[in-house]
């Protein structure tokens, strides 16, 4: 059927935004209004003229109204098949009549988990008979319009408007759409409470889960792929997202990926001194703290100018305007931070394609979470890498143990190693990177790109020698072998943090020995694939 006239509608919601003038327009044009409980009561206290549930089935909602619509004259209202003998022989001989709007939206059974509510409550929060009418309406949407949604009102309106008081097939398609997508999420939460919460299952045999799409983006990953953007029904944390984006063009899929890596390193240095981080395809390139924003941002900066061009960078206080002039001074796709005064922003719209991005706060690099990552065929799923380190826990394996400024580079160059794609290693001085190797086979090819990287800094800004040397080394997993090591003492290292682990602990330790490097082991390893 194309067209369908709205005769009598059934509304029964939990939120009401919205209820009160949809039910006065439909009113308006002769529908009759069918409601239940708080909603019945909503629309009459409004003036409007409403038959309740119970008149329909000839039964009292009932059991704390948790009985009510579920019943034939209800289900069978919504379910007839209009043009089937059969169908419209049962309607008459049970003098059941058909509904052809079905305006529902359920419990807030999220909402009442979020507060901490009490199992009971939780319990009751459960809609039963709401997502068994959308299913109903949704499944004949041939003859059935379902909203689960109050934004929909008014598209509804435009729809009886444009269409004489009837809905057309499409709509109806599109929103019985939206409504198996509106069940399919809250049995999703549903299951996952149970298991989760209920059932204390930190893996669920089942995993479900919902996201919203945001926006669709441009493109993937690639020009020829295709992408968008998601977010959790009700996020537990707020990123990039939930930004404002101040200015700048529309960020792509790579945009969003190396701007959350970089967001995500920033978090490390929540309420630290100034901290500037610069990425770059979801690598950290320069990463410094100093006593203030611009230092910080000219340190960085230096780590690596070359790989910084077209990079992301995040800080961890709000942008000044000296600070954001200096970002100005190279091209910058994307800046991430947590505020920007009037200066900054300023500098930054003399740059129109570059996106300004303001948090709200950063994340949390202890917070718990799972991580998902698809292969042909399934879903890998862990936990998130909160790992931190408490510097009572370093072991000090070799004969010379690290100085308090060696100590504070080595725990400055693992944090940033912790968010560098294996093989990881990272040269850091003073709060400053002064050379990362990432992503190779091999860990000793990760120190000779490191300390290469610093070199040509060094000869780039006239230093005397590349800043590697009397750095800390951080490696993100152990040493396999000592030659790794060597290259690090061949860049000018004096002190070593890595997990330990190998069975050739004992080599390394004695070449760092040799070699008069201290070096620490965390029993913690930071692998990022």
């Amino acid at each position: 059927m194309s067209t369908v006239e709205i005769k009598r509608a059934l509304l029964s919601v939990s939120d009401k935004t919205g209820l009160v003038e949809l039910g006065q327009a439909l009113a308006a044009r002769g529908v009759d209004l069918v409601s239940t409980g708080g909603t019945a009561r909503t629309l009459r206290e409004a003036g409007l003229p409403v038959r309740d549930i119970s008149e329909v089935t000839g039964f009292p909602e009932m059991m704390d109204g948790r009985v009510k619509t579920l019943h034939p004259k209800v289900h069978g209202g919504l379910l007839a098949v209009r043009d089937n003998a059969e169908h419209a022989a049962a309607l008459a001989d049970h003098d059941i009549a058909t509904i052809d709007l079905v305006v529902v939206n359920l419990y807030p059974f999220e909402a009442t988990v979020a507060r901490g509510a009490e199992r009971d409550e939780v319990i009751e929060n459960i809609d039963i008979g709401g997502p068994s009418m959308v299913r109903s309406a949704a499944k004949n949407h041939g003859f059935v319009t379902i909203l689960t949604d109050p934004a929909d009102y008014a598209t509804l309106l435009a729809e009886l408007e444009s269409n004489n008081g009837a809905t057309t097939q499409g709509f109806r398609r599109a929103m019985a759409a939206k409504a198996f997508a509106a069940t399919a999420a809250y049995d999703s939460a549903i299951s996952q409470w149970f298991a989760r919460v209920d059932q204390q299952q930190h893996f669920p045999e089942v995993l479900a889960g919902a996201h919203t799409r945001v926006t669709a983006l441009r493109y993937g990953e690639n020009p020829h792929q295709s992408a968008a953007l998601y977010v959790a029904r009700r996020p537990a944390e707020t990123g990039l997202p939930q930004a404002e984006q101040v200015q700048g063009k529309e960020l792509s899929y790579n945009n969003y990926n190396d701007a959350n890596a970089a967001l995500e390193l920033i978090g490390e240095f929540a309420g630290a001194k100034p901290t500037v981080v610069i990425v770059k395809h979801a690598n950290p390139c320069g990463v410094a703290s100093a006593d203030t924003l611009l230092d910080a941002w000219q340190a960085a900066l230096a780590c690596d100018q070359v790989s910084a061009f077209g990079g992301i960078v995040a800080t961890n206080v709000p942008l000044d305007g000296p600070t954001a002039s200096a970002i100005c001074e190279i091209f910058t796709e994307v800046v991430v931070a947590p505020g920007a005064d009037d200066a900054a922003r300023t500098a930054f719209a003399r740059k129109k394609n570059l996106r300004l991005l303001l948090v709200d706060s950063l994340p949390d690099a202890r917070r718990a979470g799972l991580v998902t990552v698809p292969i042909a065929g399934g879903l890998l799923v862990q936990d998130r890498d909160n790992g931190a380190l408490d510097p009572a826990d370093l072991k000090v394996v070799t004969a010379r143990a690290p100085s308090e400024q060696e100590l504070k580079d080595a725990l400055f160059a693992w944090t940033v190693a912790k968010h560098v794609k294996s093989n990881a290693i990272v040269y850091a001085r003073e709060g400053v990177t002064a050379g990362i190797g990432a992503g190779q086979m091999n860990r000793r090819d990760s120190s000779r790109i490191a300390a290469a990287k610093a070199k040509e800094a060094a000869e780039t800004h006239g230093w005397a020698q590349a800043h590697t040397v009397g750095s800390a080394v951080a490696s993100d997993a152990f040493f396999p072998f000592a030659d790794g090591l060597l290259a690090a003492v061949e860049a000018g290292a004096t002190c070593v943090i890595q997990p330990g682990g190998s069975i050739r602990d004992d080599e390394v330790i004695k070449a760092a020995d040799e070699a008069g490097l201290a070096m620490v082991f965390t029993g913690m390893r930071h692998f990022r694939h």
